[in-house]
């Protein structure tokens, strides 16, 4: 097994969905063999607009022919391993690229750093995950404060990989950690206001009174990814998920003709009638889940 790293575009031509797989040629697959059973980051090129250089961590699941692409493959990504990280990594810092693998002997960018695919040191990887997942301040959802295990609270610890120490990893599944990440990244996509009301309420604590809501819940194998994600107020956030509102492709705000107080819903809602939306597009909710909310919990 090995750490590796995955070159992907938010304008891919290939068929990737990066928290479920990802589809690459036959030149890479030994490459992409090597990975299965361990972690790959995620890397988005500088020619990208609005790049976000490293930007996820995820585990490798297996490889499978594509079956409807001849010559292509499919490394299918475990589910719940898939992880956005809190700050992107530029590939390159203050001394040089952050993935020092990619420099050859004498010191300089080698044709490697172009591979869509490439194997990664142990170091790199510790390295990108630290700057990846070190946050500047906590912003822990209240009720998990106290019953959070202490050795899961800071997660800028640096990373040993020693071989014994491997099964460390595994906390990049800790549903505490993921809610954590999660509700960091959904916040700051929305910059801390409401999808469906429009209102950014900070508590006298300078906490943002906002929750981050998935689309299709993590129960319902849904991804920790930002366009799975909604911020919502807690009112919004329990109308959501107990499909009294939800969301048309358009992001028009739906609401249910069950609703025992409809008036009320949309006395709330802002004047739009649209929800708020991150400025990234790549940010906003995927209509696959919007659909999927709609099917499965939205009360026509």
């Amino acid at each position: 097994m090995a750490f590796g790293v995955f070159v992907h575009r938010s304008d891919s031509i290939y068929d990737d969905s990066p928290a479920e797989r990802y589809q690459f040629p036959s030149q890479y697959l030994s490459r992409v063999r090597n990975c299965v059973g361990d972690w790959v980051i995620y890397y988005e090129p500088k020619k990208v607009a609005e790049t976000r250089g490293y930007f996820a961590v995820a585990r490798v699941r297996q490889v499978i022919e594509d079956p409807s692409t001849a010559g292509m493959y499919i490394a299918l990504i475990e589910p719940g391993t898939y992880l956005e990280f809190i700050n992107p990594v530029p590939f390159s810092g203050a001394e040089g690229p952050v993935e020092r693998g990619v420099l050859n002997d004498a010191g300089r960018i080698s044709g490697r750093a172009q591979s869509a695919v490439r194997e990664i040191s142990a170091a790199d990887f510790n390295q990108i995950i630290s700057i990846g997942l070190a946050e500047a301040t906590p912003i822990l959802p209240r009720e998990t404060i106290e019953d959070e295990p202490a050795m899961l609270r800071d997660v800028r610890e640096p990373f040993v990989f020693q071989e014994e120490e491997r099964t460390r990893i595994d906390h990049f599944s800790s549903r505490i950690v993921r809610d954590r990440v999660f509700r960091r990244l959904v916040l700051k996509a929305y910059d801390e206001r409401c999808a469906i009301t429009g209102l950014k309420l900070i508590n006298g604590g300078g906490r943002a009174e906002v929750q981050a809501a998935h689309i299709r819940p993590v129960e319902a194998n849904g991804p920790d990814t930002i366009n799975n994600g909604l911020a919502l107020s807690g009112t919004a956030h329990w109308m959501f998920d107990r499909g009294l509102i939800s969301l048309s492709d358009d992001l028009e705000i739906l609401v249910s003709r069950q609703a025992n107080d409809p008036d009320s819903i949309h006395a709330v809602i802002n004047r739009s009638k649209r929800a708020s939306l991150p400025g990234r597009l790549a940010d906003r909710p995927h209509p696959r889940f919007l659909a999927w909310h709609r099917d499965h919990c939205f009360k026509w």
